[in-house]
């Protein structure tokens, strides 16, 4: 009578730790292995300019199993960097991001789309120079694994989408016959919170 027992409770205890592994996990993103960055243009098709931001901090948690999850992503505005001081000191001023008033951007969405138990999309809120508009973002690549070094799991991201600069209040340029079209592009990796 007691080894059937035993034998149903083993099952249940296997069937509980299944679940837990299924549970959501966190991930912390890393910042010298996160940069979301982008393309504007400049006058109108004279040239593309090309930027990123150097500090991110943020999490996202996935369940892959259920097939969900959510991004939380704050990005320090004053840490832009296109490689030219002059440029960098204008992008900071009031006619583009107004560091001083909107010292960050934030990006907050949930997984809306899977591949197997990989995300493709994630459906968001980006909220940039103090406007908030729902931004949609491709994952054009995911992929999770142990870290050699750190001893966790870890995934790292391609992330892209395109917004109109002039729906977020920066409009400047486009005077100059500027496009306002700009294209984003982010690599983003996390590392497994404890």
């Amino acid at each position: 009578m007691l080894r059937p027992i035993r034998s149903l409770v083993c099952i249940a205890l296997g069937s509980f730790a299944g679940v837990a592994l299924a549970a959501p996990a966190t991930y912390n993103l890393d910042p010298e292995h996160t940069h979301p960055s982008f393309e504007a243009d400049h006058f109108g098709g004279m040239s593309v300019w090309r930027g990123k931001f150097d500090k991110v901090t943020g999490t996202v948690t996935i369940d892959r199993a259920a097939k969900s999850g959510n991004v939380d992503v704050t990005i320090d505005t004053s840490s832009i960097d296109v490689g030219l001081e002059k440029l960098e000191t204008h992008l900071k001023s009031a006619d583009f991001f107004d560091v001083e008033k909107f010292p960050t951007a934030t990006y907050k969405g949930k997984f809306a789309k899977f591949n197997g138990d990989a995300p493709t999309e994630v459906q968001g809120d980006l909220t940039l120079h103090g406007v908030t508009k729902p931004v949609t973002l491709k994952l054009n690549s995911f992929k999770c694994m142990p870290h050699p070094m750190k001893k966790k799991e870890f995934c790292g991201a391609d992330a892209s989408a395109t917004i109109n600069r002039k729906d977020f209040g920066m409009g400047w340029g486009e005077n100059f016959g500027f496009g306002m079209e700009t294209k984003l592009q982010i690599q983003v990796e996390g590392v497994k919170a404890d």
